[in-house]
């Protein structure tokens, strides 16, 4: 099953990937070390963040909600929105539909 979205894919990725980049430790999905994020220019981590971005978006089609380092993403299939969360708070919501058909 995945995730039903009208919006261009790219902008969600965008936006995601973004959201994403404000968890500290969200290289860690990837079994990524502290050391060898930081070791990584802006252009690679922008990649790395959007292929995380994406492996969550058809992860979140099979799972309720998946953790990133010390954040988590969560699909609300109600709502057609991923939140992205960090300490137990609500720090994005990427919409899947344009709002006009929400």
């Amino acid at each position: 099953m995945g995730m039903p979205f009208t919006r261009p894919y790219k902008d969600i990725l965008q936006e995601l990937a973004a959201a994403i980049g404000q968890i500290p430790d969200s290289y860690s999905f990837f079994e990524m070390e502290s050391e060898d994020w930081q070791a990584m220019s802006e252009e690679e981590r922008n990649e790395v963040l959007e292929a995380l971005a994406d492996d969550l978006f058809y992860g979140l089609g099979q799972e309720p909600i998946l953790f990133i380092g010390s954040g988590s993403a969560q699909h609300d299939r109600q709502f057609h929105v991923i939140e992205v969360m960090k300490q137990n708070e609500v720090i994005a919501k990427v919409q899947l539909v344009d709002s006009s058909e929400a």
